[in-house]
C-alpha cells in the first residue's frame, strides 16, 4: 500500500531498516513483547502521549525512537523521544526508567543517544542497533565512553614521548565522547607499536568487543599482524596474540571471537556489498591508485551489523578514505581513530580537526626519533631537455608485452621531451648518466670514506623503467646480479617479501628499484639514499616516499649489512628528476590499476560490470595509446567500434564515471527532484553504454594489436651529460636561519645564552644545566633543531670555514654553534678543539708569568681540560664522582697536588676556555 505523506514514507523505511536489524515490529493494539528478542511497538501508548516506536528488548522496555518526515532537522527532536523515555507508566516492564536508548529517525537520517554515558551526546547511525547488541550495552551496565575514562594511567614505561603523549591525547579524548580523534605522527616514530599499545588497553581495560585496523595494502597487513603478534603486554607479559584473537582477513568473512580484524577498505566495501574481491586490488596503495572517483555507497547488510566494531583505526590510508570512501567507514557505529604522519585538510576535516597530538617529522629528527636529509640534485641534459635524433640514424623499437626488438632507419627527426622519458622512449644512456654520476659522486662527495655502496632505494617510473634501472646499475657498478633487486608486483620468480627482507636484513642487495611496492609503510631501517627516478605530484605521497629513508638504526645494526658504516645520521634524497621542485597537488591521476594489464582491463570492462578504477585506467591508456598508434591503427579502431575514435572511446568512459555528468543527465531525464533509484538508474546506463563498444572481439583485438605495435622508442644515439650536480642549499639556509631565530627569540630568558651575549667577562660562568636547558629548546617546537643538523647545515653553504663533524654525543658543541651564528667566531669548530687551543694559550700565559707545572699536574689540567670541554663547568663534586678523576685520586690527590691553588686554578681555567 503506498503511504499517505511524507511521514508515513519515512515509517515505512524505518519499519524496513528495524526488520533488517532483527526487530519485530508491531503495532500497539496486537503487540506481543516476548515475540522476539527485539520488539519494536508502534504508537505506545505513554503518559506523554503515543510513542512513534517503543523497543523491548527481552519483553522489557530498552529505548524509543521519534519519527520524523524526511527532510527534517533532527537536534530539536531530542528532547521529545527524552520525554518519552522518561515519562513510563510504573506497570509497564522496563530495563531502567529512564529508558537508556534514544533514537531519532526520517528513515534517511538517524541520530542515537545513550543514556548510559555521564553527558550523553546524540551521534549520527547508518542504521539501527540489533536488539543483541542493546542487550549486552544493558549487560555491561556503563557506556564505552565511561569505560575509557576508568582505564588506569598510562606508564611511560617502554615507551617514547611521543607514543605516550598519543595514547594519554587519544584517551583522553575517547573519555570526553569524542567519536573521531586523529593522531599525527613522523614516519618511523612507532605508530602501530603505538596503535597496537592503545588497541590492548581499550580491549582490557574498557572492554572493546572488536577493534577494526585498516591498512592501505594487504602487505602492510601482513606487518601490522606481525606487529600483534610480537607485541608484549606491558603488565601480563604475554604476547597480544595469545591473550587475544587478532584475524588478518583473507577472504569476506572475520571470525566472531577475533578482538582485532585486520582488512583493507576495498575488502570492507566488499563484504559489506557481499562481493568477492580480486585480491590484485589489495596488492597497490591508494597513494598509487588515486582511490575511486566517486563516493562508494553501501546499503544495510544483515550480516555486518553496525555495531559489528567498537573502534576503527585507519593507519596511514590514502585522502580518499576520508572523502570518496567514507561511507564506508561511516557505516559502522564506531569510536574513529586516525593514524597518519601526514594530515591533509581533507583529513583533518574527516576528524573534525579533533587532532589529539602532533608529532610532525622535524621533531622526530630533532629527537633523534628519525634522521634529517640532505637533497643533492642530479640532473642531465636529456632528463630536463628531451633530445633530437636526427633522420638517418638507426632506431630500436621494442614491443611492449615481448620486449622484442627490431631495428629501423629513421625517415624524419625524432624529438622528444623529457616528459616522454621511459614512457614512449627509452634512452639508454640518460639512465646510465644518472647511475654513473651516484657511483662516481659516492667515493668523491657522499661517501668519500666508504667502499661498500649504501642501501639505496631508487623509484622507477613503472616496471619496464625499473627492469632498464636494475639491468644498467649492475652494468655501472660492475657487479652481478645479487647486487641490483627489482621489487615490484610484477617481480617473477623471487617473492617481493622475500626480497625486501633481504634488502632489509642481509649485505646484499645494495640497490633496490621499486615503483610504489616499497613508497609507504615498508620499514627498511639500513637504507641510506633514496633515489627518485620519477616525479610525484601529491604532497603527501611524495613525504611517505620520503619516509622511507627517515629511520633510525643502531651502529651495530648498520654495520651488519654496510660493514664499513660508522653510524647513520642523515640520508640522502637524490633528485634525478625535479621531484624536490615540482608543484604538490592532491589531483588525482587517472591511472588507478597501473599493475593491471591492458587486456585485463579491456576483459573487465567487456564483462559488463567494470569498477570506477577499471573504467578510469582504460581511459587512460587508450588516451595514452592515442598519442602512439599509427594512422593505419588507428583506422582500424575506429572501424572495429562503429565509428568512434580511441579519443571518443576515452571520454565516454571517463562521463560514465564523472559526478557532474551523471548529475546533469539525470536532471535531463527526470527534472530538477529526482530519487536516488533514478540517479543510479542513469549511472548504470551511462556505464553500460560506454562499456558497449568492448563487447566486440573485433575493437578489444584491434586496440590490443595496436597497443603491440605502439611499441617503446630505443633511442641508443643521444648521449647524455651531467648539467647539474650538487646539494640543495636551500634547506641548508633555511635550517640556519631558523637556528639565528632561536638564539635572536630567546638570548633574554635562557641562561646560556644571556651568559653568552650580555653578562661581562668576569660574570660569564656556563653551567652543564644551562647547555642542556639550551640544547632541550633547540629540540622543542617551533624550532625542531637537531645541533648535529644545523653543524651539517653551516658545513654546506661553506665548507671553508667549518672544521670537524661536531659529534652528536658532545653536548658543548652548541656553544661552538651559537659562537658561530652571533659571529664571535670565524670558524666553526668542535668545542674541544677551542679548548684545546685556549688550553695551550693559558699554559703559554702561565709559562711567561714564570710559572711552571709538573708532569703530574699537567696530566691533572689535561684531565680538567678535557672535562670542561666536555661539560663547560667544574667543581670539586666532579673529582669525586667523575671516574677521570677518581681513577687519578680524587679530591685529594688533586688537592695534594695543586694545594690551596686549585680553586684559583679551576676559576681561572673555566674563564678562559669556556667563556
Amino acid at each position: 500500500m503506498t503511504p499517505a505523506g511524507p511521514e508515513d514514507a519515512a515509517r515505512a523505511e524505518i519499519d524496513r531498516l528495524l526488520a533488517a536489524a532483527g526487530w519485530v515490529v508491531q503495532d500497539y493494539p496486537h503487540y506481543d513483547r516476548h515475540a522476539a528478542a527485539g520488539v519494536a511497538v508502534r504508537e505506545f501508548q505513554l503518559p506523554a502521549g503515543p510513542s512513534d516506536y517503543l523497543l523491548f528488548v527481552d519483553g522489557k522496555a530498552a529505548g524509543v525512537i521519534e519519527a520524523k518526515r524526511e527532510g527534517t532537522t533532527l537536534s530539536g527532536v531530542e528532547e521529545q523521544s527524552e520525554g518519552y523515555a522518561a515519562q513510563l507508566p510504573d506497570n509497564l516492564a522496563k530495563h531502567a526508567d529512564p529508558l537508556p536508548f534514544t533514537y531519532e529517525s526520517t528513515g534517511v537520517e538517524t541520530f542515537f543517544s545513550d543514556g548510559r554515558e555521564q553527558d550523553p551526546r546524540a551521534r549520527r547511525v547508518f542504521a539501527f542497533h540489533r536488539p543483541e547488541t542493546l542487550r549486552a550495552w544493558l549487560a555491561e551496565g556503563k557506556a564505552l565512553s565511561q569505560r575509557v575514562a576508568e582505564i588506569p594511567p598510562l606508564e611511560r614505561t617502554g615507551l617514547r614521548d611521543c607514543q605516550f603523549d598519543a595514547i594519554d591525547g587519544l584517551e583522553r579524548s575517547l573519555a570526553r565522547g569524542d567519536t573521531r580523534a586523529l593522531i599525527q605522527m613522523a614516519t618511523g616514530a612507532g605508530k602501530t607499536f603505538t596503535a597496537v599499545t592503545f588497541a590492548y588497553r581499550l580491549i582490557k581495560f574498557a572492554r572493546a568487543k572488536r577493534i577494526l585496523f585498516l591498512v592501505d595494502r594487504r602487505a602492510l597487513g601482513k606487518q601490522t599482524l606481525t606487529e600483534f603478534s610480537k607485541y608484549v603486554t606491558p603488565d601480563d607479559g604475554r604476547v597480544f596474540t595469545s591473550l587475544y584473537n587478532v584475524q588478518h582477513l583473507q577472504t569476506n568473512r572475520f571470525d566472531r571471537d577475533a578482538k582485532v580484524v585486520i582488512t583493507t577498505i576495498q575488502r570492507l566495501y566488499a563484504m559489506l556489498r557481499d562481493e568477492e574481491l580480486d585480491p590484485e586490488n589489495e596488492e597497490e596503495s591508494d597513494f598509487e591508485r588515486g582511490g575511486p572517483v566517486t563516493a562508494r555507497t553501501v546499503s544495510y547488510n544483515p550480516e555486518i551489523p553496525i555495531e559489528s566494531f567498537d573502534f576503527i583505526v585507519t593507519d596511514e590510508c590514502h585522502r580518499s578514505i576520508y572523502n570518496l570512501w567514507r561511507q564506508v567507514l561511516e557505516y559502522f557505529d564506531a569510536r574513529l581513530i586516525g593514524l597518519t604522519a601526514t594530515p591533509s585538510r581533507q583529513t583533518l576535516g574527516f576528524f573534525r580537526q579533533n587532532l589529539v597530538t602532533e608529532y610532525p617529522y622535524e621533531r622526530s629528527v630533532a629527537d633523534g626519533v628519525n634522521v634529517g636529509f640532505d637533497i643533492y640534485k642530479l640532473r642531465t641534459q636529456v632528463g630536463t631537455q628531451g633530445a633530437t635524433v636526427e633522420a638517418g640514424w638507426q632506431v630500436a623499437y621494442m614491443d611492449r608485452r615481448t620486449r622484442m626488438l627490431r631495428w629501423e632507419q629513421l625517415d624524419e627527426d625524432l624529438e622528444y621531451q623529457a616528459s616522454q622519458l621511459d614512457r614512449s622512449v627509452v634512452t639508454h644512456d640518460q639512465i646510465r648518466t644518472v647511475l654513473t654520476a651516484y657511483r662516481n659522486k659516492l667515493r668523491e662527495e657522499l661517501f668519500p670514506d666508504r667502499t661498500w655502496v649504501p642501501k639505496t632505494l631508487i623509484f622507477a617510473k613503472d616496471d619496464n623503467h625499473a627492469e632498464n634501472i636494475v639491468r644498467h646499475a649492475r652494468e655501472v657498478f660492475g657487479k652481478g646480479n645479487d647486487f641490483v633487486k627489482k621489487i615490484t608486483y610484477r617481480t617473477s620468480g623471487e617473492k617481493p617479501e622475500g626480497l625486501i627482507t633481504s634488502f632489509r636484513n642481509d649485505p646484499y642487495p645494495r640497490i633496490a628499484v621499486t615503483v610504489d611496492m616499497i613508497s609507504t609503510g615498508t620499514d627498511i631501517r639500513p637504507i641510506e639514499v633514496v633515489i627518485f627516478m620519477r616525479d610525484v605530484r601529491s604532497e603527501i605521497y611524495f613525504e611517505q616516499m620520503k619516509g622511507r629513508g627517515a629511520r633510525t638504526i643502531s651502529d651495530t645494526d648498520l654495520r651488519q649489512v654496510t660493514p664499513d658504516a660508522h653510524a647513520k645520521t642523515r640520508f640522502l634524497l637524490i633528485d634525478a628528476v625535479g621531484v624536490s621542485d615540482s608543484r604538490k597537488s592532491d589531483n588525482q591521476p587517472l591511472e588507478r590499476r597501473r599493475s593491471v594489464s591492458f587486456q585485463r582491463l579491456l576483459q573487465d570492462v567487456a564483462a559488463g560490470n567494470p569498477s570506477e578504477d577499471t573504467l578510469s585506467s582504460l581511459a587512460g591508456r587508450l588516451s595514452r595509446l592515442d598519442r602512439e598508434v599509427s594512422d593505419e591503427d588507428r583506422a582500424r579502431i575506429k572501424d572495429a567500434s562503429g565509428g568512434e575514435d580511441l579519443r571518443h572511446l576515452s571520454n565516454h568512459l571517463l562521463d560514465a564515471i564523472d559526478p557532474d555528468t551523471i548529475e546533469t543527465r539525470t536532471r535531463e531525464a527526470h527534472g530538477p527532484t529526482y530519487s536516488d533509484q533514478e540517479h543510479a538508474a542513469v549511472a548504470e546506463d551511462l556505464r553500460e553504454r560506454a562499456s558497449r563498444p568492448f563487447a566486440k572481439a573485433e575493437l578489444r583485438e584491434a586496440v590490443m594489436r595496436a597497443r603491440q605495435r605502439a611499441d617503446l622508442v630505443i633511442d641508443e644515439v643521444t648521449q647524455d651529460v651531467v648539467t647539474e650536480a650538487g646539494f640543495d642549499l636551500e634547506r641548508a639556509q633555511e635550517t640556519t636561519q631558523r637556528f639565528k631565530q632561536f638564539i635572536e627569540d630567546n638570548k633574554a630568558n635562557l641562561t646560556a645564552l644571556q651568559i653568552l651575549y650580555e653578562r661581562p667577562y668576569g660574570q660569564r660562568h656556563l653551567t652543564y644545566d644551562a647547555v642542556r636547558e639550551l640544547a632541550d629548546k633547540l629540540r622543542q617546537p617551533p624550532y625542531n633543531l637537531n645541533p648535529a643538523h644545523v653543524w651539517q647545515a653551516f658545513r654546506r653553504l661553506d665548507e671553508s670555514r667549518v672544521r670537524g663533524a661536531g659529534p652528536e654525543t658532545l653536548l658543548t658543541n652548541i656553544v661552538s654553534l651559537v659562537w658561530y651564528a652571533m659571529g664571535e667566531a670565524e670558524e666553526l669548530e668542535p668545542f674541544p678543539e677551542i679548548a684545546e687551543r685556549r688550553f695551550q694559550a693559558w699554559l703559554q700565559r702561565q709559562r711567561d708569568a714564570g710559572r711552571d707545572f709538573s708532569a703530574e699536574q699537567l696530566e691533572w689540567l689535561t684531565a680538567i681540560k678535557d672535562h670542561l670541554a666536555a661539560n663547560a663547568e667544574i667543581s670539586r663534586e666532579d673529582f669525586k664522582e667523575h671516574p677521570d678523576f677518581t681513577d687519578r685520586g680524587g679530591l685529594v690527590k688533586v688537592r695534594q697536588v695543586f694545594g690551596n691553588e686549585l680553586d684559583p686554578i679551576l676559576e681561572d681555567l673555566q674563564e678562559s676556555l669556556v667563556a
